[in-house]
């Protein structure tokens, strides 16, 4: 695990680019505090920082071919190395450490660009060919490791995190209006995109060449999880051998592993196959709360250590570590995300490496790949209703049906009654998909949040932001698709994968994990376990199954049944949280950067310090501009 960083350019950078070089690595030091190394030829300058996984001693960085041909830097885990190994070895490959990532130089002999297909794991890799004098820049499948891009007239420059990029002092910070409006709409700034002008990622499952002399630069995805082919079985048998598979990649270290434990089926599962497949002594961490209140995680992550017979860690976060931290953890998301269980990611993950654990499994993935979230399985059943309605001349039949009531209150039962059981509800959504753009996939505009402020913006935009913005449809880009409709469950999956599950958890479980110089490996995300389940859902569906039905066939005789019967509990931070937050740092907002760049007008900004409007939002509207305002003011402040 590593940060890399570099600069391409069609003119010589060598000693020209040093200065900028030495920033961009610098601003990575916690991504790999145990080395760095270089890189340099005509047009081209690598750099990086190392954490020692595999092959502590041996494995440093860049890595070259044998006849030194191809240098590579790298981030991230091969979890199939040794197999690949294997097979290279076999065709006359001579490897000169015992690191995983050494097998890409030898597959890029054998595949040249191709080589990426071979990898099972979690990589954003520069390879540099010398002969060819291109440099190859790569990312995995489901977009765990992160690669940005900076590209100007003649050059390129890249880096595993946002703010390496800005240390190198050749990109002016400037906020990008579009992605301003989409970070307010999501509490994220949805990939390729950052919320920088000049700025953006490769994306997940792409690889880029670039040909210095000629300055040919291509760009080619890899993958798709839709291409994934039609699997036919029993999903519980099929999804538990790839888990049994891929528990055996995972643990592979030579350094301590540990998990972060929730109690929960998704980390409990992992836990689980770990425990049995790491051949050292597995340490679990949790967090909690003072008082224990019913959001603690402690005693559920406890009773399934004990029952696994590992030891359980404790973390208890307190209001005021929330408070303290928060400006700190804003800067160490490299991205502004408005979402408040960072502080949980970042404080378990502190608590890893303080007693000497630096690989950290975690159960990311499960609610988005096994229909964990309500709003996406209704989300999928919207669309297949408007699906229906625009296909069929009797699409309206798929609506004239009763629902059952929202709750169990009294006063949810008479409104279910006045709404004829739900079914004058049906009838306007018919409405609605009957005068709807034709290609919008129901998504996030069903997320009450998201309608608001699209449907209010204009009254908290600032002049300049509201002129640029005012005939633009935040949904065209990310959830329209061309008639004839896919498979509607695929390409939900896809979707929330592709948003919330990468931009908003994933990439915080490697920037706070990080933070720390701790490892983050997300074993549900294993490109081979999503195929099986994307595989699957095309021959039988199971949106219509209780929530995470599949997975749950797959945990039986891994968990015990006290796991699987617990119901999902959603991460609900104790309210003291926010309450505490806008009392110190919702003043900020009034005359702060926001205002002073006309992304928010000077009148909303003074409702959001005092907490409105749009407070009673899942995540406020002036929690995410009070995140976004402490962003900028860290990211502006680090410039060098």
């Amino acid at each position: 695990m590593c940060g890399i960083c570099g600069i391409v350019s069609k003119t010589n950078v060598l000693g020209t680019m040093e200065s900028a070089l030495n920033g961009m690595t610098d601003a990575l030091h916690h991504r790999g505090p145990d080395g760095e190394g270089r890189y340099a030829d005509y047009g081209v300058s690598i750099a990086m920082r190392r954490l020692s996984i595999i092959d502590v001693q041996g494995g440093s960085q860049p890595l070259y071919s044998e006849d030194k041909g191809l240098v590579l830097i790298a981030n991230g885990e091969i979890y199939n190395f040794v197999e690949l190994r294997h097979e290279l070895e076999a065709k006359g490959h001579v490897f000169r450490t015992r690191s995983d990532c050494e097998t890409i130089l030898h597959l890029y002999e054998e595949k040249g660009v191709d080589c990426v297909k071979s990898l099972r794991g979690m990589f954003a890799f520069a390879l540099w060919d010398v002969k060819r004098r291109r440099l190859m820049l790569a990312r995995d499948r489901m977009g765990e490791k992160p690669l940005y891009l900076c590209e100007q007239a003649g050059r390129l420059i890249f880096a595993s995190e946002m703010k390496a990029i800005l240390r190198s002092g050749l990109l002016p910070f400037e906020l990008d209006p579009k992605s301003v409006d989409l970070y307010f709409h999501y509490q994220y700034v949805p990939e390729p995109k950052t919320i920088l002008k000049g700025v953006r990622k490769l994306n997940a499952a792409h690889w880029m060449t670039i040909d210095v002399d000629s300055w040919r630069v291509e760009e080619k995805c890899y993958w798709k999880m839709e291409d994934a082919p039609p699997l036919y079985g029993n999903p519980g048998e099929l999804i538990r051998g790839e888990l049994d598979t891929v528990s055996e990649f995972v643990v592979r270290a030579d350094v301590p592993v540990g998990v972060a434990l929730s109690g929960g089926l998704d980390s409990g599962l992992i836990a689980a196959l770990a425990a049995k497949r790491y051949p050292g002594q597995l340490h679990a961490f949790t967090v909690g709360y003072p008082g224990r209140p019913e959001c603690d995680e402690r005693d559920a992550a406890k009773e399934l250590a004990s029952y696994l017979k590992i030891p359980c860690h404790e973390v208890e976060l307190r209001t005021e570590d929330v408070v303290e931290s928060f400006p700190l953890i804003n800067a160490l998301r490299d991205d502004p995300i408005a979402d408040i269980s960072g502080h949980g990611y970042y404080h378990v993950a502190k608590a890893a490496r303080d007693q000497g654990v630096p690989v950290l499994l975690q159960g990311q993935g499960g609610d988005e790949l096994f229909w964990g979230y309500p709003w996406v399985r209704e989300a999928a059943a919207e669309t297949a209703r408007k699906k229906a309605c625009k296909e069929t001349a009797f699409g309206i039949l798929k609506y004239l049906r009763c629902s059952l009531p929202k709750g169990s209150a009294r006063w949810q039962f008479r409104q279910w009654l006045e709404d004829l059981c739900g079914i004058c509800s049906n009838l306007r959504m018919w409405g609605r998909h009957r005068r709807g753009k034709l290609d919008n996939f129901c998504f996030y505009d069903t997320i009450p949040a998201f309608s608001w402020i699209c449907s209010h913006r204009q009254e908290f935009y600032g002049s300049d932001m509201a002129d640029v913005l005012a005939d633009r449809d935040t949904a065209d880009s990310l959830f329209t698709f061309p008639h004839p409709w896919p498979d509607v469950d695929v390409r939900m999956t896809h979707l929330i994968c592709d948003t919330y599950l990468r931009e908003n958890g994933v990439s915080q479980g490697d920037r706070l994990s990080m933070a720390s110089s701790v490892e983050m490996r997300l074993p549900l995300l294993d490109y081979r376990l999503v195929e099986t389940v994307v595989g699957l859902r095309k021959t039988q569906s199971d949106s219509g199954l209780p929530p995470k039905q599949w997975l749950k066939d797959a945990a039986k005789g891994i968990l015990p049944e006290f796991v699987l019967k617990r119901p999902k509990r959603g991460f609900t931070p104790p309210a003291e949280w926010y309450q505490g937050l806008l009392s110190c740092y919702g003043a900020n907002i009034k005359d702060g950067s926001l205002v002073q760049q006309g992304i928010l007008n000077p009148q909303a900004a003074y409702l959001l310090a005092a907490g409105g409007p749009g407070a009673h939002l899942v995540f406020p509207l002036w929690f995410r501009a009070v995140v976004l305002e402490e962003w900028v003011r860290a990211m502006t402040q680090s410039l060098p």
